[in-house]
């Protein structure tokens, strides 16, 4: 960054009008001699290579296999000349239709199936029941996503694919619900049909029957899935689906999101990636008026592509929000694509320094990272966990603050490499003895709990800790449960199955672990209390993270769900927490059940009005499972609260990892809140602002805060309903000012 005078700077900041969101104290300028201009130039040029390299290639995005497949169809006689060749392109036929739908060429693959439809016959007898079977599976899935192309994306409504479906999301062009109905009726009803295809097939013949408005009272009894499993009756507020109306609506793939002050005017903003490596990052300003601006081009973005996940961190010390960009998951050896560290001038405009700071290279493909002062010299250090697996080495990385802006990879030394394919990272002082624990939640493989050493090394403690499991696992984090003063451990479960989604929904046998709850005990010993709290159930999950949604001081979590396949239909679902003793399900009552695939999650006020609203990026792996973002809005529900901004000393201005608490008397009942500073969840990064729901409590008692590595401070007989602001070592309170602005209302079409 070009220096900036101290005179300049002082102005800047004295410019700036003092709104929840912001601080008021200087900026600490960390960033020593590092060319930025250099290095976003570069990082541009990396990205475009990275397309030139993958485009084409991958499983995913990329069209090798159709090419291939349909080299192998023209080699062929002409249909019908013989035999053993018609039932060769019949299997053919099918592996293109999969490939057409994949890449979003849906009528295509409606096409090619119709066509192969018509050589079954040639299929020999003993192999004819399982092309049966596979081919109507593949016409069910290719009309289903025909009926949701037209509907969920064509027609879109603030309804569409809110499950239980109802008015608006009832789907208007009917013809590819029809169709799939058909398909599935076909293979349930098939001899040879598997259990497990039958799973799914009912799980979806549902679905379709919910589309059409026939559901529940004609699909055949055999077959139904009732009200009573899909919506668990509670009693919670349903919110509006508002993305559309606020301008937030937009059409993607799956990526990461990020929600807070990104334009240094006090108001969050929201910033969402795509993981396509073709595709470009966006930044919606807030607008002040309900609504967000685009102004991806003004913040400096364009060309910065790809980036399934992100997370935020003023690294800087200056009173900016800068963003963690991460690249190359689930591309295995193609995913060696370097990840963006993108520095904020103030202003919302960004410059790329992952090439100056040493972030850049070597690169390894990874969704996941998190930040925090490991080892106590007052600059935030970075863990990458990386993608290790059979198409390469690729450990995970431990980048140390050099303290002049650039940073080293210590992993090896500091015992923490994980060499496993990992999903999630979160960092948390687990066993209270003053600095960050790490965890690394791993895709097919042992969890790890590398408790900080405190002399730069780590122990992997999670045999011992009982916190291993489940080995598939996916998004992770560290939050306090049930307030008492222990970080307890979320680590959410992850399978490409839709006979286990259906058969755990449906209380039946399935060989597939649930993600599991491990509440802290003391000194980082943890006891599963999965079951105790509802959480038996697995949930397939993805993008996710946690808040308060009713102010009532409990922490509720957002389980975004979905795999690739399209076969992967099933609702996201929002758990609130019933008073840190249990977990319920408020996904159908809340108007929280997407059906479309769920990635980067964020709690956040958008609105500013005291309660927490949901930022939901939305959409799947393949190049034709596009899907618009999301945006609940908080209905209210009559709680008091109070948001902390916590403005922290030297390098971590963000406070990461500084521990809160707050006594209140409740409606006669004595409480305490507790919360950790951070972003939330590990798939999805929330303000760093604390929102603490306060009940119905009228007055705080008393706040006592301890910052990472430093003291505690005390504060006693604080006012609810507003924003403070607490800097480090200063015994004063800012109250910052609210500005309350009602979302924008818009009845016209997306």
């Amino acid at each position: 960054r070009p220096a900036r005078s101290a005179a300049a700077l002082l102005l800047a900041w004295l410019l700036l009008p003092l709104a929840c969101g912001e601080g008021a104290a200087g900026p600490v300028d960390t960033s020593g001699d590092l060319d930025l201009a250099a290095s976003h130039a570069r990082m541009l040029t990396a990205l475009r290579q990275v397309v030139g390299d993958v485009m084409g290639a991958d499983r995913f995005l990329g069209d090798a296999s159709l090419l291939e497949t349909e080299r192998k169809l023209a080699a062929l006689p002409a249909a019908g000349l013989d035999l053993g060749a018609d039932a060769r392109r019949h299997g053919l036929l099918v592996r293109q239709a999969a490939d057409l739908l994949r890449l979003g060429r849906t009528d295509d693959s409606v096409e090619a199936l119709a066509d192969a439809e018509q050589l079954l016959a040639a299929v020999p007898l003993d192999e004819r029941p399982r092309a049966e079977v596979t081919l109507l599976f593949h016409q069910a899935l290719a009309w289903l996503r025909l009926g949701e192309r037209g509907n969920c994306v064509g027609c879109a409504n603030p309804d569409s694919c809110l499950f239980p479906l109802r008015g608006g999301g009832l789907h208007e062009l009917q013809a590819g619900s029809q169709a799939s109905l058909d398909a599935l009726t076909r293979l349930l009803q098939h001899p040879r049909c598997p259990a497990s295809t039958a799973l799914s097939a009912r799980w979806l013949l549902n679905i379709a029957y919910m589309t059409l408005g026939q559901w529940p009272d004609e699909v055949p009894e055999a077959w139904l899935i009732g009200p009573d499993v899909w919506d668990a009756g509670a009693d919670f507020p349903r919110y509006r689906q508002v993305a559309a109306d606020v301008g937030l609506g937009r059409l993607s793939l799956s990526g990461g999101a990020v929600v807070d002050d990104l334009t240094g005017d006090g108001r969050l903003d929201v910033m969402v990636s795509t993981w396509h490596y073709d595709g470009g990052m966006q930044l919606f300003r807030n607008a002040a008026d309900g609504s967000f601006e685009d102004v991806t081009e003004q913040a400096g973005l364009a060309g910065l592509t790809g980036g399934l996940n992100m997370e935020h961190v003023d690294i800087e010390g200056d009173g900016d929000m800068d963003v963690l960009v991460l690249r190359g998951a689930w591309f295995d050896a193609l995913g060696r694509h370097p990840n963006s560290l993108l520095i904020n001038d103030g202003s919302g405009h960004f410059q790329d320094a992952a090439f100056a700071a040493g972030l850049a290279e070597p690169a390894y493909p990874t969704q996941t990272g998190a930040f925090a002062d490991y080892d106590g010299d007052g600059d935030l250090d970075l863990y990458v966990g990386n993608e290790d697996g059979e198409s390469g080495y690729f450990p995970s990385q431990l980048f140390r603050a050099r303290g002049d802006g650039s940073f080293e990879d210590v992993a090896r030394q500091a015992g923490v490499e994980n060499l496993a394919y990992a999903k999630a990272v979160a960092w948390g002082d687990v066993d209270d003895d003053g600095d960050p624990d790490l965890y690394v939640s791993n895709l097919a493989s042992a969890n790890r709990l590398y408790l900080n050493q405190g002399d730069g090394t780590f122990v992997d403690q999670a045999a011992a800790r009982g916190v291993q499991r489940p080995l598939m696992s996916f998004p992770s984090w560290f939050w306090d449960v049930d307030n008492d003063g222990q970080l307890d451990l979320y680590v959410a479960a992850y399978v490409e199955d839709m006979a286990v989604v259906s058969a755990s929904w449906l209380g039946l046998p399935h060989e597939h672990e649930a993600g599991r709850l491990f509440m802290n005990r003391g000194g980082g010993r943890f006891d599963d209390r999965t079951q105790a709290f509802g959480l038996s159930r697995v949930i397939t999950t993805m993008g996710a993270n946690f808040g308060d949604l009713d102010n009532d001081g409990w922490l509720d979590m957002y389980l975004g769900t979905g795999f690739p396949s399209y076969a992967a239909l099933m609702p996201n679902v929002m758990l609130r927490n019933v008073g840190g003793a249990r977990f319920e399900d408020v996904s159908a009552a809340g108007g929280f059940g997407h059906l479309q695939k769920a990635h980067g999650v964020a709690f956040a006020d958008l609105d500013d009005d005291g309660d927490l609203d949901v930022f939901e990026e939305m959409g799947g792996a393949y190049a034709g499972d596009v899907a618009f973002d999301a945006l609940y809005e908080n209905p209210g529900h009559g709680h008091h609260w109070l948001r902390l901004q916590l403005v922290g000393a030297g390098g971590n201005r963000s406070a990461l990892g500084a521990r809160v608490t707050l006594g209140f008397d409740d409606g006669g009942v004595s409480r305490q809140v507790h919360r950790q500073v951070g972003t939330g969840g590990s798939f999805g990064s929330s303000p760093l602002a604390l929102q603490l729901g306060l009940g119905d409590a009228e007055r705080v008692d008393w706040l006592e805060l301890r910052w990472a590595w430093g003291p505690t401070q005390r504060f006693t007989d604080l006012a609810v309903d507003r924003c403070l602001q607490i800097t480090q070592g200063e015994d004063e309170l800012l109250e910052l000012p609210l500005r309350p602005t009602p979302f924008r209302r818009s009845e016209a079409p997306r």
